[in-house]
């Protein structure tokens, strides 16, 4: 494999299924979507029935809380032996140009490996490769769990360039037509369609010397009007934060035992231009489970003479009121809790963004046993049938833009946890390549 150490990227060797293998069956969407939905996971287990599939090569989190967690692991590294054993396999050396096409937009990509001595998820990172959230540090553990004892890993890490030229990505959509396909499938449970093409040696180099372009320390100044010794910031986190923090985990941890030429050393992930036309950032919403306090007391006593709430007929109504704010004061929406539909103002707000003052809140909320659990959702639709049960209640954010990701990330550092999602759960990353790590 080659390293460009300059750019933190090494060119991957990856395993894709042989020719004859349902790739429909095979590919299955990232784990950390559908948390709150365990009958999504059924079916899938239904579609997929006893054929190869990346279903039984990942712990989908809706069933982290279950019992039978060590024994899930386990039989996810024997899986993972046992298709290699039986030469379920065939390599590919080189870059993999993607293309994700859903609800009538297609998403452009490439596969390749980063080098995770050029990322550091810590609180005011500046590396070539950064995170753009916070990390929710329990999320890591049961990971690190089964990344330790993996021989393959399955990305669902999606990762950001800031390219407004379109000089990565766009000549291989161009070049397309000379590539050789390698995989071409519609996804199961409306996700899409996904083809993946093997780039050659010359649109390669091509790519190489475009994400060095980026790199440069006087374009990168430029662009952000910085000072030419602020660090270079080149990869930018968009999906699977804690799936690439648990990487850094581990090879930190394994670095002084294997030296640092090791598999391990890398990360395999998909790289996206955020100008990408059908590339989306939508709001991430939070649904409490279990409640315990009055809520709008609780947020009332919160934010004492900075909090309105206003009741609204729809969730239509609500939405139209939070995505339409404008001002200083900041608007959430609120589902359920005891009342339909709400909306609600923060005046003179502890965050620069809606979402971390409301992540405040909420983090004191259920550590004060408020609530039982909190989650994650996408979408207005699952995040109203979640709050609208009897015990819950969800609250509606407005998304950021994404052309604001990498200059608020230099200029802030990472923005709080959940702040944004690229696409709803259905567009998320589906696994299909793999590659040898153990």
């Amino acid at each position: 494999m080659k390293n460009y150490s300059d750019i933190g990227i090494q060119i991957p060797q990856v395993v894709l299924p042989k020719a004859g293998t349902d790739l429909q069956k095979w590919a299955v969407v990232a784990c950390d979507q559908y948390t709150s939905e365990p009958s999504y996971w059924q079916d899938v287990q239904r579609l997929v029935g006893e054929a190869p599939s990346t279903l039984n090569l990942i712990f989908p989190e809706v069933y982290l809380e279950q019992a039978g967690a060590p024994e899930r692991i386990a039989a996810i590294s024997r899986t993972m032996n046992t298709y290699l054993q039986a030469d379920l396999f065939e390599q590919h050396e080189g870059l993999v140009y993607i293309e994700r096409t859903v609800a009538g937009k297609t998403r452009h990509g490439i596969m390749l490996c980063l080098d995770l001595e050029c990322y550091d998820i810590r609180a005011g990172s500046s590396s070539l490769i950064r995170p753009t959230e916070g990390t929710i540090v329990d999320r890591l553990p049961p990971r690190i769990k089964i990344r330790e004892a993996a021989a393959l890993e399955l990305p669902h890490i999606l990762v950001l360039v800031d390219d407004p030229e379109h000089s990565v990505i766009a000549p291989l959509t161009a070049a397309k037509a000379g590539f050789e396909p390698l995989y071409d499938v519609e996804l199961m449970q409306g996700g899409g369609h996904l083809a993946g093409f093997a780039v050659t040696l010359e649109a390669q180099d091509q790519v190489v010397q475009a994400l060095r372009a980026l790199a440069q320390p006087d374009t990168f100044a430029a662009k952000y009007g910085v000072d030419q010794d602020q660090p270079v910031l080149l990869f930018a986190m968009g999906d699977g934060n804690h799936s690439l923090a648990t990487a850094k985990a581990i090879w930190d941890k394994k670095k002084p035992l294997v030296g640092m030429d090791h598999p391990s050393r890398y990360a395999l992930v998909e790289i996206e231009n955020v100008h990408d036309h059908a590339l989306e950032f939508e709001p991430i919403h939070r649904v409490l489970f279990g409640l315990k306090k009055d809520l709008l007391a609780e947020l009332s006593r919160a934010w004492a003479g900075r909090f309105t709430y206003t009741e609204v007929a729809t969730a239509a109504a609500m939405i139209q009121r939070v995505d339409g704010a404008q001002g200083a004061k900041q608007v959430v929406g609120l589902v359920g809790g005891g009342q339909t539909f709400g909306v609600i103002e923060i005046d003179q707000p502890s965050s620069n963004l809606a979402v971390g003052t409301l992540q405040t809140f909420l983090d004191q909320f259920v550590q004060d046993a408020g609530a039982d659990a909190i989650d994650y959702v996408h979408g207005a639709d699952v995040l109203e049938r979640l709050a609208l049960q009897p015990g819950n209640a969800g609250f509606y954010l407005a998304g950021m833009p994404k052309t604001d990701l990498f200059k608020t990330v230099i200029l802030e550092g990472a923005l709080p946890r959940k702040t944004f999602s690229l696409g709803q759960a259905h567009e998320k990353r589906f696994y299909m390549e793999a590659r040898k790590i153990g």
